[in-house]
């Protein structure tokens, strides 16, 4: 169903979503850990930081054009892997990799997507004419070493250009909303339809994903032993553990809290970001996810340090209000705010921001402390 009138910006979406979706669908991508402290700070953070603009620079027309681990991308705004999309819309993953295809970014397909990441992969090559997709493969290490190889051989042969390792998954976050809904189990016909067949299991059977304390970078050298995509840690907050990411090999990390639905009460994304970027010193490309709603947040992150940023929520309802157009038209204002945030900051691309364009709002005063 085609909207009447389309929302201006990203938090209309979600607005637009909510009254299209089963609520207690809803609250399952709205909702966050326990009291869902992270889910707000990760985008009251964004408000805290005030962008410092540069004039009469004699500046070209803003092109955001990027590239990340030798996958070009039209702007430095990915989609970040998002379980489930079939209980946001029919067409589920199938819908959202148009949009994507379409957009010219990176997708990154869930481990628990709706829709095999190989009938992911054909459907944006049918939008490119046959040219292979910018699809990365969100994955989870499990402790079965061959049901790990058995996904990743899956997201090779589908031609995923990059494995996204979610590492800050130890154990389930505890969703009192999914606990209020009696919201623990998916519809009869909704399957992650990755986990089908694999790992020597019945080729109807679909595998269960588990979540273990074990996980360690022992298991990050076997991956590499596994395969030669380019490795992502997701789910990086400590500065410590970013130079040990840095020492081990990794090809780039995520700075994410799982969008507040892990440990709640963890510090906001764009708030660790400066301290992650100080670690790392643009020895691997460092992404950045949670709470990005607006071009000048895209600004932000990528002065503080960030090489992209991932959209997670927004994409979500996008596809819930209207399907492949309302993923789009998500993304497509994404575009003209970034392209207008960097006309506005007096910078044409995005590898010219730095950090002496952003100011920290400190509270109860009037002062500002200008990034050096």
């Amino acid at each position: 169903m085609t909207m009447d009138l389309s929302p201006v910006n990203l938090r209309e979406f979600e607005r637009a979503a909510r009254d299209r979706l089963d609520p207690v669908y809803y609250d399952y991508f709205a909702g966050g850990a326990q009291d869902e402290h992270t889910v707000r700070a990760n985008e009251s953070a964004f408000a805290a930081i005030e962008l410092v603009p540069r004039i009469l620079r004699g500046a070209e027309d803003p092109e955001p054009a990027t590239s990340l681990l030798g996958c070009p991308s039209a702007m430095p705004v990915l989609l970040a892997p998002t379980a489930f999309h079939r209980i946001a819309h029919p067409e589920a993953e199938l819908a959202t990799v148009r949009a994507a295809a379409r957009a010219d970014v990176i997708m990154t397909v869930a481990m628990l997507s709706t829709v095999a990441v190989e009938r992911i992969a054909e459907e944006a090559r049918g939008v490119l004419d046959g040219t292979d997709p910018k699809l990365w493969f969100q994955l989870y290490v499990q402790p079965d070493q061959e049901f790990t190889r058995a996904l990743v051989q899956r997201a090779e042969s589908a031609g995923c250009r990059a494995l996204v390792v979610t590492v800050d998954s130890a154990a389930l976050g505890r969703h009192e909303r999914n606990d209020r809904n009696d919201f623990h189990q998916l519809p009869e016909d909704v399957q992650c339809e990755n986990l089908r067949g694999l790992g020597g299991s019945d080729s109807g059977n679909v595998r269960r994903v588990t979540l273990s304390p074990e996980i360690s970078w022992q298991h990050i050298e076997k991956l590499r032993e596994m395969t030669r995509l380019p490795i992502v840690l997701k789910g990086v907050l400590h500065p410590a553990d970013a130079r040990l990411a840095v020492r081990n090999g990794v090809d780039a990390i995520v700075v994410s809290n799982h969008g507040g639905r892990q440990l709640d009460t963890t510090p906001a994304t764009i708030a660790q970001l400066p301290v992650l970027a100080d670690a790392v010193s643009g020895r691997i490309p460092l992404l950045l996810d949670g709470g990005v709603r607006r071009g000048t947040d895209v600004v932000k992150a990528l002065a503080l340090g960030a090489d992209a940023v991932a959209l997670g929520r927004p994409i979500v309802w996008g596809l819930a209000a209207d399907g492949e157009a309302g993923v789009a038209k998500v993304l497509e204002l994404m575009r003209s705010e970034l392209e207008n945030a960097l006309a506005l900051c007096g910078v044409s691309a995005p590898k010219e921001l730095s950090r002496d364009l952003v100011a920290l709002r400190k509270e109860n005063s009037r002062s500002r402390e200008v990034q050096a």
